[in-house]
């Protein structure tokens, strides 16, 4: 990965003729979010039931006053934890705690910007609460008492997974468990009609872990071509004194 090495003076010009992809690559991101913005919404009409802290709770609850709902399909149902899944009977996924972790600490900020953002996974809510004790979080999570993560894309069963017919990302990738990561956003007008605006899954999550675009400025980059997330990632509290290797 060694790279060439110049003076200062050529390193400046080098820099400043990459900062003029940076700069077309970040208006063309500011189009592609109003874009984003701009997609039409879809009236939600399923009276959708989650139990929570306080018990039973609803979808237009969760906003928790506000008018704006994100919510991250975790990945985490013990009933069909197996040795080949990346949750446990006891643990959520690794990769979804991974991204819990970068958005845990945000969300009383996005809250003052009328934004709620929580988790929600098919877990019975008592796991989930220990979970997230163990973690540290103080971000709200909810157990979906009903169609709520089938209808959004993320949770199929296992006879949905045997037809072949299953489908994941808008139909451009199959599923391969019982249940997949995804991001979902709700508004909640003056009248309390929900509305779904948009959801996001697979490659679509990246925007939305700053982990990643951290380790895209370093040179060795996520370094996930022959190790992939789903080898080198630990729990926040798993990896002990292990170091990667320095070649």
């Amino acid at each position: 990965m060694k790279r060439m090495v110049v003076s200062h003076q050529e390193w400046i010009a080098a820099r400043k003729r990459h900062l003029v992809d940076e700069k077309a690559f970040t208006r063309e991101r500011d189009r592609l979010s109003q874009a984003r913005r701009d997609l039409p919404w879809e009236l939600v009409e399923k009276e959708y039931t989650f139990e929570g802290p306080a018990g039973r709770t609803t979808l237009s609850d969760l906003f928790d006053g506000r008018s704006q709902l994100i919510i991250y399909h975790a990945m985490f149902n013990p009933d069909m934890a197996t040795p080949e899944t990346t949750w446990t009977t006891d643990a959520a996924c690794k990769i979804c705690s991974w991204w819990i972790d970068n958005f845990d600490g945000i969300a009383v900020h996005l809250n003052h910007r009328d934004v709620t953002i929580l988790a929600a996974s098919r877990a019975p809510y008592s796991k989930i609460a220990a979970y997230k004790q163990r973690m540290g979080w103080t971000i709200p999570w909810v157990s979906t008492e009903s169609d709520f993560n089938f209808d959004y894309g993320v949770s199929f069963t296992p006879e949905d997974l045997g037809s072949g017919e299953a489908t994941y990302n808008y139909g451009s990738a199959r599923p391969f468990a019982t249940e997949s990561a995804g991001i979902s956003v709700f508004l909640k007008d003056a009248q309390g009609t929900i509305y779904h605006t948009y959801s996001t899954y697979g490659r679509g999550l990246d925007m939305l872990n700053v982990a990643y675009h951290y380790l895209d400025l370093v040179p060795k980059g996520r370094a996930e071509e022959t190790t992939p997330a789903i080898l080198w990632l630990r729990r926040h509290d798993e990896y002990g004194e292990d170091r990667p290797a320095t070649s």
